[in-house]
């Protein structure tokens, strides 16, 4: 989920006028540390914005893509098995083919894609007649090496609204950002938000247990309820179901789960409806003290961010 950083790197040559080159994985042999799709971007001074490996390969990249700038040219190169650089080698075992693609002095292809990440939606890479353009819609990956045409499709990154109170909930936020999440927080616990504050965080108080109007939702968003007191979190679950998502858990042990369910159902909310929410919370259950729990509860995000059909949700 690095391609923001990489997509503003490019965008900001392109403001100072300066030329750049867009390095692309377009296809794996064996095993390897990064997917197809997967970018990285090398300015004329040599600083570059992502990576393609652990560092076993980023400084031939960066001598590449130099390369390519100064001819002003587009190619393919294999690194790991099969490569023309014997004496770089991938510890995987693996190869990489890999696409450096020049561009010109001008923030056009970095400014289109920056501005669909910025209104998270999904937007494309696509070369095709020997030209590499943004589309504004996702496609499935697609390589051809004979011609080099290729596609990649990128997705938001997870929103991640978090709803509760305790120190559960500034863990989890402070991890969702390192991580690359955009997490926001809604919570009644004043030191909470005095803490998230003070972290220019983005927090929402909560005056009372039916403000469920503030919540929002798109195909790539999850929703996080970390409350003790789970009086508070029903008129807010009822609204995150009837919203776009592709995640919502709640803390809380069976007792709590069958309390919430009851209460969902008697407010009209569907068994189905109910039935997707993740509780108890986590990949590791019965997490008691705050980082554990946002870790547990981060990686069951994840893990549901990675294999949910995405196209399928947004038709």
């Amino acid at each position: 989920m690095d391609h923001e950083t990489v997509f503003q790197f490019l965008e900001a040559c392109g403001e100072r006028g300066e030329p750049a080159v867009l390095v692309l994985v377009c296809a794996v042999q064996g095993s390897s540390m990064r997917n197809p799709g997967t970018v990285m971007a090398v300015g004329q001074d040599g600083s570059f914005a992502g990576s393609l490996s652990g560092g076993c390969i980023e400084n031939a990249v960066v001598a590449e893509a130099l390369d390519a700038m100064s001819k002003g040219k587009a190619r393919i190169v294999r690194f790991g098995a099969g490569s023309p650089y014997l004496d770089i080698k991938l510890p995987c075992g693996g190869g990489l083919d890999v696409h450096f693609e020049p561009v010109a002095a001008d923030a056009q292809l970095g400014r289109a894609c920056a501005a669909s990440i910025s209104a998270r939606q999904s937007f494309s890479l696509v070369r095709s007649d020997g030209a590499l353009s943004h589309h504004a819609r996702w496609h499935a990956p697609a390589f051809d090496a004979q011609s080099g045409d290729l596609a990649f499709g990128y997705w938001p990154a997870p929103l991640l609204q978090i709803i509760g109170h305790g120190a559960g909930v500034e863990a989890l936020f402070r991890l969702a950002r390192a991580f690359g999440c955009l997490p926001k927080v809604f919570t009644p616990d004043e030191r909470v938000i005095s803490a998230l504050e003070a972290e220019r965080a983005w927090v929402h108080r909560l005056s009372h247990a039916d403000r469920a109007d503030m919540l929002d939702g798109d195909p790539w968003t999850a929703n996080v309820f970390l409350f003790h007191d789970h009086d508070w979190e029903i008129a807010l679950l009822e609204r995150a179901l009837g919203l776009p998502h592709f995640y919502i858990g709640a803390m809380g042990g069976r007792r709590a789960h069958a309390f919430r369910s009851e209460a969902l159902g008697a407010r009209g909310v569907s068994k189905e409806a109910i039935a997707t929410i993740h509780a108890p919370i986590g990949l590791i259950h019965s997490s008691r003290d705050p980082q554990t729990l946002a870790l547990s509860t981060l990686a069951e995000v994840i893990r549901a961010y990675q294999t949910t059909e995405f196209e399928a949700a947004i038709g």
